[in-house]
């Protein structure tokens, strides 16, 4: 297997309902941004939409890990989850709290993990996917 040692990640978790069926979205592209090297889409029952951005981050590391990267760009369309991975707003749930921990071991075996927060607009292919994920489970 190709190793990507830089990855751009497109990150979207969504549920219909809030809390309601969920489904998470990763796109993984080359370093440049513009090569899909992998997708990933999955069902993950009744939760709420924040719980599914941070489930939707807990996968591409996994997947990131699997692929030999060591550094990795990630785009979020939320706002709240890119800004408290940064630590620039403090995780007051409980849930979430628990998730948190958990991307924050897994980013110890990455060299750099930036977060960024865009635009739903710009975050298309990530949130098709978590709408194919819903879809397919209903």
């Amino acid at each position: 297997m190709y190793m990507h040692k830089k990855l751009v990640i497109f990150t979207d978790g969504g549920a219909r309902g809030n809390p309601g069926p969920a489904g998470i979205g990763v796109a993984m592209f080359d370093e440049t941004g513009k090569t899909v090297m992998a997708t990933h889409k999955k069902y993950i029952g009744e939760a709420t939409n924040n719980v599914a951005e941070y489930s939707a981050v807990i996968l591409a590391l996994e997947e990131a890990k699997k692929m030999g990267a060591e550094e990795i760009n990630f785009f979020l369309d939320s706002e709240l989850v890119a800004k408290q991975l940064n630590g620039e707003y403090k995780v007051k749930n409980e849930e979430l709290g628990r998730l948190f921990i958990k991307i924050y071991n897994l980013r110890q075996q990455f060299s750099k993990i930036t977060f960024h927060h865009v635009v739903r607009e710009k975050n298309k292919l990530a949130d098709k996917l978590v709408n194919e994920a819903i879809d397919e489970k209903n």
